[in-house]
């Protein structure tokens, strides 16, 4: 997908009556990413301002674990008993992913509906399908009560369409890593300017542990804003537990069961949403904390169970994640070490504009095999010499998901399929999954 989760081709992801809206709407922008406000704004207020009647909205930006995030937002508050709007992307296997409507995905009809109404609003202005989808996601979210609306920034934050909501009650800010270069920066510091767009006046800023460069330039425009900054290993803290997880803050501590999302990373990204829901104005009751043990978000290492998962012998296991740059390869090394009790086989396929080789090194060290892999529809493929290239010769070609499976034999091991939320997107619909 595109960095904001756009494809090149429309076709390669959108298909039904939102493909044929969006694709007509493309062709009066053929850029897919033109980081501006301008012509959202121009929009917007068009249809009448939909994005300054959301209920009360969290902002989230970063580089890793943004969806992961979302996701633990929207279930502590859910937990706690609120109604809850989410606008999160890429999608996997369906655009309607995108929206959840008070709890539940959009439906088809109501998002043609609104994509309808941008289109025929909009008229032969410049826009792109960014721009349109998140102008839509606002159309819907104004006309739907909620409590709570959870924003995912689409690229960067500094000039994502989804900065033009003036005044969130939270914003939080997820890992910070090398990636978009082309878009945001080829630097480290450059790149965390552009997240630190979504700060704003005095409303209360909540950060990841980040490197020092990214760090210091979160807390330096909080500060210029005089914007509350708390900073996860600094203000907050938790930690692993024999029963779950210990999170603390200047407000308390809190015994809690273990994330339901898995790896070793997914408990600061669970503190991060407990945080940035702590330095809210929300008032959420104690029992809404523990919404951590019931989060869901696909392929962020998702066990698979289907169609896939039958072509491996019975007592192995398989498991599928988006991750798709060195941090997140990072974050797949740790868990791959706390898997030590049974081998583990990759699957990688990656998109070319990726560090595959900085995604692969964190990994290799704890695969017991490598099969490089390129699908038919998967966009903008790295070709699987590259990867294996990449690989320091560890890989070989799958070159397929079901090919390389195939080839697998032996005592009780664990397949991770890993590198693009393309692939994902592709072995979810070869598994069979469905996203609710």
């Amino acid at each position: 997908m595109s960095d904001q989760g756009v494809p090149a081709k429309l076709s390669d992801e959108y298909s039904g009556r939102p493909g044929e809206i969006l694709a007509r709407l493309q062709n009066l922008y053929p850029k897919l990413i033109d980081l501006s406000l301008d012509r959202l704004h121009a929009l917007l207020a068009k249809l009448g301002h939909p994005e300054r009647a959301l209920p009360p909205v969290i902002h989230v930006a970063g580089t890793n674990g943004k969806g992961s995030t979302c996701a633990n937002l929207r279930a502590i508050a859910e937990a706690g008993g609120l109604r809850v709007h989410v606008m999160t992307s890429p999608h996997l296997l369906d655009v309607t992913e995108r929206f959840r409507l008070a709890g539940k995905l959009v439906s088809e009809d109501a998002l043609v509906a609104a994509l309808e109404e941008v289109e025929r609003i909009n008229g032969d202005a410049p826009i792109t399908v960014f721009e349109v989808l998140t102008a839509a996601g606002f159309l819907l979210f104004s006309r739907i009560p909620a409590d709570l609306a959870i924003i995912e920034v689409g690229l960067g934050g500094r000039l994502d369409a989804t900065n033009v909501i003036e005044r969130p009650i939270a914003c939080a800010i997820t890992p910070i890593d090398l990636d978009h270069q082309a878009f945001l920066g080829e630097t480290l510091a450059e790149i965390a300017a552009e997240k630190a767009g979504i700060i704003k006046s005095g409303v209360p800023i909540v950060s990841a542990v980040q490197l020092p460069e990214a760090a210091n330039i979160l807390r330096a425009r909080a500060q210029e804003l005089n914007a509350p900054f708390s900073l996860l290993g600094e203000d907050i803290h938790f930690q692993h537990t024999d029963t779950g997880l210990r999170y603390s803050d200047a407000k308390g501590v809190l015994e809690l069961p273990a994330p339901a999302l898995r790896g070793r990373h997914q408990g600061a990204n669970a503190a991060l949403a407990i945080a940035t829901l702590r330095a809210s104005p929300l008032a959420l009751p104690a029992i809404a904390w523990a919404g951590i043990a019931r989060t869901t978000w696909p392929a962020r290492l998702q066990r698979l169970h289907g169609k896939l998962a039958k072509l491996l012998p019975s007592d192995w296991e398989l498991w599928l994640d988006g991750g798709h740059n060195p941090n997140a390869g990072e974050a797949l090394g740790a868990t791959l070490s706390d898997w030590a009790d049974r081998p583990t086989h990759l699957i990688v396929g990656m998109k070319q504009s990726k560090d595959a080789a900085g995604f692969l090194n964190p990994l290799l060290t704890h695969a017991a095999t490598v099969q490089a892999v390129s699908e038919k529809g998967q966009h903008l493929a790295l070709p699987v010499e590259e990867i294996v290239a990449s690989s320091k010769g560890r890989a070989i070609p799958g070159p397929t998901i079901i090919e390389a499976l195939r080839r697998l034999n032996g005592p009780p091991a664990r397949v991770l399929i890993c590198g693009s939320l393309y692939l994902a997107g592709i072995a979810l619909q070869q598994d069979g999954a469905r996203i609710d």
